[in-house]
């Protein structure tokens, strides 16, 4: 299956240009059986994990057949919340970006007279909540009777929120011939009725078995930073742990021509590699990396496939990767034969709920660590030229310069000697300007204790609404939720702790009223 490519499943050239620009060099494995198989006509349920690609795999054939001739809105998907509708909208936006297509996200807690003008004006495809999707086709104003694609993503999750009702009155009102796909990560018994009652008899059903997870040898971190400080960062990473040997992985094959081009300029010992670069350059920047001549290596998941090397000390994922088991691969790089390894993550507050689905596909822990300050890395600096200092002293190599040094001692002091010496290998070492001791975000996250517990039959999806509910906290702002019997600990950023003791202290979930203040102590 590796061998197939984008342009082998019958996509059109605007879409397959997309997906270039969007930096995809082949497809998963959901999106290989899924595309060809919906290009065809068929109904289809696809399961699978999140992050394998799955919008991809319905969103492309979708724009691909679109009926110009219909009127009015052609596709519909339904996503369990409006955190999903949102992603899943700008995925598909992505993906059309050569194609006249007007996309629009509905869901609850935005005026939903805007949605209607927006309705009104004319919209090729909606993505957006049951209760949303609803309450606009039972005002009058969407309708579903000439649809030709219905899309039910993430359905356990829906049926799990209680959805089931009001995806069977938005069926009901669709167009009967449309071509319905269901995707789901498990398959419980009332999905199975659902496809058996709503979808054609010759439903294909394609299920994408979950790969084996082997992390244990590997330390995991993240840092969290600003998009702006993604280089810097980086840099700051490099200077401070000064790995020997280790893979940077990129989305884009540009990213990996850019951040090589980049690290060169500074002065790092690094080389690319990419889908679009000859076998022969390749092998031979493989043959670098494992001789150990190279130190660095930035590539992209295609090519980093036939890397075997055994002593890659650090994986370090300068970009989130765009599917949850593409990182299970990516740090697999390194930890081998029964070494331990390290991977480092570099993400945006944006990219936190990702980092949140791939603690919880691996089953591990992605620690939190504070990016270094330039103090930091000046102490990692010092200890490393002491400690070669030491070892120099201890041959007698060097003793060729003692009458150097003694003509120096005439006119200088010896200490300032030396540490003018060392000052000139810490410059040639340190390849950044840095300006600042420390950058990014803020370093910590704020622990809240919340009077509501597991007594209350509270789970964290119903944590997560709550706080977006009643002070517009997204999960980007959350960190851990920890829930105990009767009470709950959770770690939400800076930003968030004022809303949240403002606005939704006091308030009910469930059946109590929460009371929120912030925790004296750990755990």
């Amino acid at each position: 299956m590796n061998e197939i490519k984008f342009n082998n499943l019958g996509l059109n050239n605007n879409i397959l240009k997309s997906i270039d620009d969007m930096g995809f060099e082949e497809p998963s494995q959901i999106q290989a059986e899924v595309i060809p198989v919906l290009l065809q006509g068929f109904d289809a349920i696809g399961q699978a994990q999140t992050g394998t690609g799955k919008t991809l795999a319905f969103g492309a054939p979708i724009l691909n057949a679109l009926d110009p001739s219909i009127k009015g809105v052609k596709a519909i998907v339904l996503t369990p919340t409006r955190e999903l509708a949102i992603q899943v909208n700008d995925e598909i936006a992505r993906i059309a970006k050569y194609s006249r297509v007007r996309l629009l996200p509905v869901y609850g807690g935005q005026p939903i007279d805007r949605q209607i003008r927006a309705l009104r004006n004319g919209i090729d495809i909606v993505v957006g909540t049951p209760g949303r999707i609803l309450d606009l086709l039972r005002r009058n104003v969407l309708h579903l009777q000439d649809i030709q694609f219905l899309v039910l993503d993430e359905a356990d999750e829906m049926l799990n929120m209680g959805f089931i009702d009001d995806i069977e009155e938005i069926i009901k009102n669709s167009n009967k011939s449309r071509q319905t796909l269901l995707f789901s990560a498990t398959m419980p018994a009332e999905i199975k009725k659902l496809s058996k009652r709503y979808m054609k008899d010759d439903t294909k059903h394609i299920s994408i078995v979950k790969s084996t997870v082997t992390v244990s040898t590997i330390d995991q971190y993240y840092f969290e930073i600003k998009h702006k400080d993604r280089f810097e960062s980086l840099c700051r990473i490099l200077d401070v742990d000064e790995p020997s040997s280790a893979i940077i992985f990129c989305n884009t094959k540009r990213g990996v021509d850019e951040l090589v081009e980049t690290l060169q300029i500074r002065g790092y010992n690094v080389e690319g590699m990419h889908g679009d670069m000859s076998q022969n350059v390749r092998l031979n920047t493989l043959r670098k990396f494992k001789e150990g001549s190279l130190e660095f290596l930035v590539a992209t998941d295609v090519a980093a496939r036939g890397i075997d090397v055994e002593n890659i000390t650090h994986v370090i994922n300068y970009d989130i990767p765009q599917d949850i088991e593409s990182y299970v691969h990516r740090i697999g790089r390194t930890g081998r034969a029964n070494r331990t390894g390290i991977a480092y993550s570099l993400v945006t507050p944006r990219e936190y709920i990702t980092l949140k689905q791939i603690e919880k596909y691996t089953k591990s822990k992605i620690k939190r660590k504070d990016l270094p300050t330039i103090d930091d890395i000046f102490s990692s600096k010092y200890n490393n030229i002491i400690n070669r200092v030491k070892e120099t002293l201890e041959k007698d190599d060097y003793k060729r310069f003692v009458p150097l040094t003694a003509e120096l001692d005439e006119e200088y002091n010896l200490v300032d000697v030396a540490a003018a010496l060392m000052h000139m290998v810490y410059s040639k070492e340190i390849s950044y300007e840095y300006t600042e001791n420390s950058i990014g975000t803020s370093s910590a996250f704020v622990r809240l204790f919340l009077t509501v517990g597991r007594m209350d039959r509270v789970n964290p999806k119903q944590m997560l609404q709550f706080f977006n509910d009643t002070a517009g906290v997204n999960k980007e702002d959350v960190g851990d939720i920890d829930i105990m019997e009767k009470f709950s600990f959770v770690d939400v950023s800076e930003r968030a702790v004022d809303l949240l003791l403002k606005k939704s202290n006091g308030k009910r979930l469930g059946n109590r009223k929460v009371k929120i203040e912030v925790s004296k102590g750990k755990k």
